[in-house]
């Protein structure tokens, strides 16, 4: 086997860096190997990309796509990625300069991104979200009921 490559860019339908080795796609369980034995890891500020990088053990420096770059259709990765940097699982970088910050720093101190893996819970998670459906339909009716669902969802 050889050595891990000192930078690996997945770039998917975008065009492959010139300065790093590149992949345009590869299996999920090859990807988790290589975020579980690299120094640092980089990924886009989507949910599926920062909880693959938590699940062995890396705090991510996340970089979300933009609707104004025509990355993606809305924010929600600029939202995520900044919730998850607030609950310490992500390191956000928006732009050019905090994305150098976070690597000079990662690369300086890798122990400052590494941490024992998440592990999800989903059936804890079922439950939750059952309880807090039912106390919004014991406590409230119609549009009101929705509404607070979606509060729900948005809580900080």
């Amino acid at each position: 086997m050889s050595d891990p490559p000192t930078c690996l860019v997945q770039h998917g339908a975008s065009r492959p860096p010139l300065m790093a080795v590149a992949r345009d796609r590869m299996p999920r369980p090859e990807l988790l190997r290589l975020y579980e034995n690299a120094t640092v890891v980089v990924v886009q500020g989507g949910p599926g990309s920062i909880l693959d990088a938590r699940s062995v053990g890396h705090v991510p420096i996340a970089v979300p796509r933009r609707p104004d770059l025509h990355e993606v259709v809305d924010g929600h990765q600029i939202a995520f990625t900044r919730t998850m940097a607030k609950l310490g699982e992500a390191i956000a970088a928006e732009s050019a300069e905090e994305l150098v910050r976070a690597l000079e720093a990662a690369l300086r101190n890798p122990e400052s991104v590494r941490t024992p893996p998440r592990t999800s819970h989903p059936e804890l998670a079922g439950q939750k979200l059952q309880e807090e459906l039912e106390h919004l339909s014991a406590t409230h009716s119609g549009p009101i009921a929705l509404r607070r669902i979606r509060q729900a969802f948005t809580r900080h």
